[in-house]
């Protein structure tokens, strides 16, 4: 049997408790074993030049694989160079854990996106854009340290106390309160699901928009396919914004990607899905 680790940090996995028995149970299914390990009680390093690697200060049988659900690139690294698979992989969590690297990723293969600036500094004296514009720290999730800044007044106020890292500025020319998430696993597109607010200017699901499934056209499945073929996905969530044509625009991708909108708009079992995925490296 195979064993595999599913990395949480302590404070998320409380949270997804129902998610990881899900993930568990959906594992024993397909004989693997996977077990929950909480990256606070995990020490990875190097002494000399053998990599170490302990938990709850034990040492412990390192996995077949690791499916990692935390924004921590350090744990692919350490895992990849001892041959362990990764889920995501290395790549994918640098890059897309970072909004302003993932836009420069995507731009380098002709995908279309709202404007889009990069800041690396808070000395910001002037706007760079016509307000309102979309500010965004590269490393936010969920919606969090996003915010449209409609006058210098919320931009000084977001700069000095909301926002603690890089940053990004982007137009707000899109359909406000709208935007699609892909769910894909490695190359294929599982479904399409739109979310929509009218309370909010983000879309997010988490922050009380609704969410319906959405049918990709021909042309929006070749524009999604461009993006798969340049990254190796394990599961990861592509999200867009709508142009005032109607034509997505690339926004972000999400490697830790939750499922809750899909479980609630398909019957699709998406965790059987990836773990029938990563199964098929093993």
């Amino acid at each position: 049997m195979k064993t595999g680790w599913l990395i949480y940090k302590k404070e998320d996995a409380s949270r997804n408790e129902s998610y990881i028995n899900w993930f568990i149970k959906e594992a024993d299914k397909l004989d693997i074993k996977l077990l929950l390990i909480l990256r606070d009680d995990l020490l990875i390093g190097i002494h000399g030049i053998n990599f170490v690697t302990s938990y709850k200060n034990n040492t412990i049988k390192l996995p077949d694989f690791c499916i990692i659900r935390t924004l921590d690139a350090t744990l692919q690294a350490h895992f990849s160079a001892q041959n362990i698979l990764c889920f995501n992989n290395y790549n994918t969590s640098l890059i897309c854990n970072d909004k302003s690297a993932t836009h420069i990723e995507i731009a380098k293969i002709g995908v279309p996106a709202v404007q889009t600036l990069h800041f690396d500094t808070k000395d910001l004296h002037e706007p760079p854009i016509p307000f309102p514009f979309i500010l965004k720290s590269v490393n936010g999730r969920s919606g969090s340290e996003v915010f449209l800044i409609k006058n210098n007044d919320k931009l000084s106020y977001v700069l000095n106390n909301k926002i603690t890292s890089r940053f990004i500025i982007q137009s707000a020319n899109v359909e406000m309160g709208k935007d699609l998430r892909v769910f894909v696993i490695g190359k294929k597109i599982i479904a399409a699901v739109l979310r929509e607010s009218k309370d909010d200017f983000r879309a997010n699901y988490k922050l009380g928009g609704s969410a319906t499934l959405y049918d990709l056209n021909e042309d929006e499945i070749t524009l999604i396919k461009k993006i798969i073929n340049h990254f190796d996905f394990g599961l990861v969530g592509i999200d867009f914004l709508i142009g005032h044509d109607g034509k997505l625009l690339f926004n972000e991708i999400e490697d830790v990607v939750g499922s809750r909108i899909l479980s609630e708009t398909t019957d699709i079992n998406i965790l059987s899905e990836y773990l029938t995925y990563i199964k098929s490296y093993l």
